[in-house]
């Protein structure tokens, strides 16, 4: 019978803690602070980063290089005949696109899921990868399946400091300046891999308003009868982030609601302060 691996990068959120409990590969995806490479938990800890984010630093992002993408794939490979690769959306990084033309070396070994996801989504279809392969699918199965449920999620999220969003090139210097004296908080919404402004409130207490509402709205309209799950999750202070579940978990009593840290990957491009909610399709 022919055994499956299943891989994911740090933009899904999932912690190497949680990778070895349920058999994942986790590739580390790695970002820079004032020009130095770091890894994630590995050379500078969650808070440190955010430390140094308040103390002024530059931050960024980047890719693993093709030589550890490969390294790490060899590797996995060891275990299983195929490998399923889940990355982040291809609509936000190149990286997918990347990893599809690395997996051309591997002569069919290596199946790239490019299912439109990141963060609390895309750590959802690891968790929806591993029930098909325990239900017995095949790679190629269990890759279809990821790709026909990929518009399957919500999330949305607003941000606390719009500087970052400013550095990323996602909005003007003068609508960054602007936005901040009014106190004007993007609600952003991601939705088939593509962030987008899905509306400008005044102050937190409307974001979060707003964002409640959404939900609703899809649980009502694209998502109407069907089983979903809500997820949390927040930037920097896990304190926040711990407020915000509580308050969604309150607002929706329905389901059990839980909440992760965003990946350092993704709090270079908003910052600290970030609160967001997902609804994703439940398959099992």
């Amino acid at each position: 019978m022919q055994k499956t691996g299943i891989i994911t990068d740090t933009n899904s959120g999932m912690t190497q803690a949680e990778a070895r409990e349920c058999g994942v590969t986790l590739m580390p995806m790695p970002f820079t602070v004032n020009g130095k490479n770091y890894v994630e938990n590995v050379n500078m800890s969650y808070m440190e980063f955010f430390e140094h984010l308040a103390g002024g630093a530059q931050v960024a992002t980047s890719q693993p290089s093709p030589e550890d993408v490969m390294a790490c794939w060899k590797k996995a490979l060891e275990d299983c005949d195929k490998l399923i690769y889940i990355p982040m959306s291809s609509a936000l990084s190149s990286s997918c696109q990347s990893a599809k033309l690395f997996a051309e070396d591997f002569d069919g070994r290596v199946l790239v899921a490019d299912n439109r996801r990141i963060s609390i989504s895309q750590k959802q279809s690891v968790y929806d990868a591993l029930h098909w392969r325990d239900m017995g699918l095949s790679a190629e199965e269990i890759l279809q399946k990821l790709m026909d449920t990929a518009l399957d999620a919500s999330i949305y999220l607003t941000v606390d400091d719009l500087s970052y969003l400013k550095r990323g090139g996602r909005i003007t210097p003068s609508v960054a300046t602007i936005g901040t004296v009014l106190n004007i908080k993007p609600v952003l919404q991601i939705q088939g891999g593509k962030l987008d402004t899905y509306k400008k409130v005044r102050g937190l207490h409307a974001a979060q308003h707003t964002m409640l509402e959404a939900i609703r709205k899809d649980l009502d309209t694209r998502f109407a009868g069907v089983p979903m799950i809500l997820r949390t999750a927040y930037t920097g202070d896990a304190a926040i982030g711990k407020a915000w579940n509580a308050q969604v978990q309150e607002q929706f009593p329905e389901y059990q609601v839980t909440g992760d840290p965003l990946p350092i990957s993704i709090a270079c491009h908003v910052g600290p302060g970030v609160i967001a909610l997902g609804l994703i399709k439940k398959i099992i």
